[in-house]
């Protein structure tokens, strides 16, 4: 039997006929090689890393009530196989006497071979689960028995070691290394000013530590609460170790580490953002100046005409670029690292507005410039098909520039003069109907400038 195993059984049949002498040697050099098996199997149980742990931890919850059982089993187990080896002995004693044995001898070997012949006193200890009924003061056993007894006691023994060693073997080391991990996380956090109360992550680090630190005193006192056995698995040790407590805290540590990472990137880049929110601001400062300006023009030159009012400097933006600018001055950068990225959204939607308020300011300013260029396209139009001295259009072209080039300017009656001139001179350009057969007048012809009458 190895560690992962159970005791081979060489033991002989009921109780029945004699052996003779052959059978007898041969039931003898089974039962040896048996006994060697048993006692290699107890010694590697014995010296097992996990049974020393055991055996000298303060252990607590069901791992210490596991190992009081345990321990008894394991020294039932012993004192089933001293009576186990003294039965070989008793028997290879009785085969020893003569070369040949008698009929005497033979029966003798026999019913120790064979039969219940084994004589086990009662310890106290926990006998194994398929032992029912009220305690003996001792136990009769044949040699087949004994070892199915032992066979029992050393699986639910070696399986509660394993499972413990296993987890000692996986957990702790696991977890020491997390904690150095945390201890540089810590010291590179509190370097960028990441501190519990001050910062999320520095509570987050906070309750981490308070973590490993608890979860590494329960694997060591606990091992077995950290056991998940394997699903119908009787092998010992089929399981694996419970790490879901220590992957969450791996899992929290990361994502604190990345953002310390974030917050020394902004640390790196801190003065370049602010430059570059110092220049939105600048430009948005800029862009409404010239909106302010704009009004005011458009108020002298454009008559009847609602104008928006234009909003004054972002001044509270301003004062908050100036308390960014002091958390890099005093190298606080997880207060600065937030700021930042509020400041830049804030900033960029600063300059959208100023944009819009200059383009919404300036709007009739564009409207009399297109009118203006569209009574000069149709000038220009006239004069290509010599219509330049034509007196309406004269009169008509006048009266749309006088207004689009006075101030202020009425932009609906402008507009409305403007239409005029452009219908004059479509009615100039287009041809007189044509007389078709019959005296019957055919349809005018339209091609060509009727679709630049607007």
């Amino acid at each position: 039997m190895g560690v992962a195993g159970s005791f081979p059984s060489f033991a002989g049949r009921p109780p029945g006929p004699a052996m003779d002498r052959e059978e007898a040697d041969r039931a003898l050099a089974r039962l040896g090689a048996e006994h060697e098996a048993i006692e290699t199997s107890l010694l590697a149980l014995q010296d097992h890393a996990g049974r020393r742990l055991l055996e000298g931890a303060e252990l607590t919850g069901i791992t210490r009530e596991r190992w009081a059982t345990t321990e008894q089993s394991i020294t039932l187990l012993w004192g089933y196989f001293d009576a186990y080896a003294g039965a070989l002995e008793e028997a290879r004693d009785i085969r020893a006497r003569r070369r040949y044995p008698n009929r005497e001898d033979l029966a003798a070997l026999t019913e120790l071979l064979r039969g219940d012949a084994v004589t086990v006193a009662n310890s106290g200890a926990v006998p194994p689960s398929s032992v029912t009924g009220p305690a003996r003061l001792s136990e009769r056993f044949s040699l087949q028995e004994l070892v199915a007894r032992m066979n029992e006691l050393y699986a639910r023994s070696l399986d509660m070691v394993v499972a413990s060693d296993s987890v000692w073997s996986a957990l702790p080391a696991r977890i020491d290394l997390l904690a150095a991990e945390l201890h540089r996380t810590r010291s590179l956090a509190h370097s960028v000013g990441v501190r519990p109360g001050e910062h999320p992550a520095g509570d987050d680090l906070e309750e981490i530590t308070e973590e490993l630190t608890t979860l590494r005193v329960q694997v060591i006192s606990d091992p077995l609460a950290f056991w998940l056995p394997g699903p119908g698995s009787a092998a010992p040790g089929g399981g694996r170790p419970d790490t879901s407590r220590y992957d969450r805290a791996a899992r929290a540590l990361e994502d604190v580490r990345r953002e310390i990472e974030a917050v020394l990137a902004v640390r790196q880049d801190a003065e370049a953002r602010l430059m570059r929110l110092r220049d939105l601001l600048s430009r948005a400062d800029r862009t409404l100046t010239e909106a302010r300006a704009a009004r005011g023009e458009v108020l002298a030159k454009i008559a009847a005409s609602e104008v928006p009012a234009v909003s004054g400097p972002a001044t509270a933006l301003q004062e908050r670029l100036d308390i960014a600018a002091e958390y890099r001055r005093r190298a606080q950068w997880n207060r600065l690292s937030p700021l930042l990225e509020s400041l830049e959204q804030e900033a960029e939607e600063e300059l959208l507005r100023a944009r819009e308020s200059l383009t919404s300011v300036t709007a009739p300013l564009a409207v009399r410039a297109e009118l203006r260029g569209r009574l000069d396209a149709y000038k220009a139009k006239v004069a290509r098909h010599g219509l330049a001295e034509d007196p309406l259009l004269i009169e008509r072209y006048d009266a749309a520039r006088r207004m689009l080039w006075s101030a202020p300017c009425d932009l609906r009656v402008a507009e409305q003069n403007v239409l005029r001139y452009q219908q004059a001179v479509a009615e100039l350009l287009t041809p007189q109907r044509s007389v078709g057969p019959g005296g019957s007048q055919g349809p005018e012809d339209r091609r060509g400038d009727q679709g630049e009458t607007r």
